[in-house]
C-alpha cells in the first residue's frame, strides 16, 4: 500500500458520496492506494451512505473508521493512526479530485526527498459566484490556490490549505500530528491547524512541493455565501490567528499585522468605491471587522 487518501466527515453525507465518486476515478492502480474516510460522530446518515458506495465499489480500498473525538484536528489524527499507506494525503468531504491525484502524489514521493506537499485548489460554486466577492474574501472563504503548471518548492510567503495536503507517513514523527487545540470542531470554524503543522515543518528546514496534477476542486455551496456563516467563519479566522500567535508567542506581532491589515483594507474599500464596486467594499470591511475581532479577543 503506497498512499492512504484520509477523508475527515461530518454530517455531510452527499456531498461526502460526490467526493467519494471522484475517488473512484483515479487513474492510479486500486491496489497501490486506499481510501480511509473518519466519521467523526455524524448525525445524519454518513454510515449507510459510505456502506452503500463501498458495496457498489468492491474493487477498491475503501474503509470507514469512527472518531469519537470532536474536532477535524482528531479526526485527522486518527486517519493518519490508522493509515497503511506509506504516504497520506488529505482532503475535505466538500471536494472532489482530479484523475491524476493520487498518481501524481506518489510519484513525487517515490521520485524525490520530498516529505511535504501541497497542490492546487480551484473554487467551484454550486451556482454561481457573487458579485461582491473579491480576492481576499475569497480565500478566507475557498482558499484557492494556483502556482502554475510545474512542480516547484511553495514561497514562504504562500501557505498552502488544508483541503490538498499530502505527506510521507515519518513526517508525523518527527513533527508532530495535528494540534486539537485548532481545527474545526462540529459547527466551531476555527481552522488554522494545517497553518501550524506546516510552520513547523517549515521550522526544521523543509520544503513544501507544489504538484499541479493533484488537483482538487472545492464545492462552494450558497451556505456558505451567506452573511451569517461569512461573520462567523470571519471571526474564526480571527480567533486562529490568536491561538497560534499564543502558541508561539508572537501575539504582539499578531496585532501589529492586524493594524496594518486594518489600515489596507479600508484603503482597499476606497479604491472599490471609486471604480463603482461598493458591495465589494462593504463584505471585505465586514470581513476584517470579524476577523480583528477575533484577533483582539472581542
Amino acid at each position: 500500500m503506497k498512499l492512504t487518501l484520509i477523508i475527515a466527515t461530518y454530517n455531510r453525507s452527499a456531498s461526502l458520496i460526490r467526493t467519494l465518486s471522484s475517488v473512484v476515478r483515479q487513474s492510479a492502480a486500486p491496489e497501490v492506494w486506499e481510501c480511509l474516510v473518519v466519521n467523526n460522530n455524524s448525525k445524519d446518515d454518513t454510515a449507510e451512505a459510505f456502506a452503500a458506495f463501498a458495496e457498489e465499489h468492491k474493487g477498491f480500498n475503501l474503509r470507514m473508521v469512527v472518531e469519537h473525538e470532536q474536532g477535524l484536528s482528531a479526526a485527522r489524527n486518527r486517519g493518519i493512526h490508522e493509515a497503511k499507506g506509506h504516504y497520506v494525503a488529505i482532503i475535505d468531504d466538500d471536494e472532489t479530485i482530479s484523475e491524476q491525484f493520487i498518481e501524481a502524489y506518489i510519484d513525487l514521493f517515490e521520485g524525490g526527498d520530498a516529505f511535504a506537499a501541497c497542490g492546487p485548489i480551484e473554487v467551484r460554486y454550486d451556482h454561481k459566484r457573487p458579485l461582491w466577492m473579491s480576492k481576499f474574501p475569497e480565500k478566507m472563504i475557498a482558499n484557492p490556490l494556483d502556482l502554475g503548471r510545474h512542480i516547484c518548492n511553495v514561497p514562504l510567503d504562500v501557505m498552502p490549505g488544508g483541503g490538498n495536503m499530502a505527506f510521507r507517513r515519518e513526517v508525523f514523527d518527527m513533527y508532530g500530528y495535528f494540534d486539537t487545540r485548532l481545527g474545526r470542531n462540529g459547527e466551531d470554524l476555527t481552522g488554522g491547524e494545517e497553518c501550524d503543522i506546516y510552520a513547523r515543518i517549515r521550522q526544521l528546514g523543509e520544503r513544501i512541493f507544489y504538484v499541479p496534477q493533484s488537483k482538487v476542486y472545492h464545492h462552494i455551496p450558497d451556505s456558505k455565501l451567506t452573511r451569517d456563516y461569512f461573520d462567523k467563519l470571519s471571526y474564526a479566522v480571527g480567533r486562529s490567528k490568536r491561538l497560534r500567535a499564543e502558541k508561539s508567542g508572537s501575539l504582539h506581532l499578531l496585532y501589529d499585522d492586524e493594524r496594518s491589515k486594518i489600515f489596507y483594507t479600508y484603503l482597499l474599500a476606497v479604491l472599490y468605491t471609486l471604480v463603482l464596486c461598493p458591495h465589494k467594499a462593504a463584505w471585505l470591511l465586514r470581513m476584517r471587522k470579524g476577523i480583528s475581532r477575533g484577533v483582539f479577543g472581542n
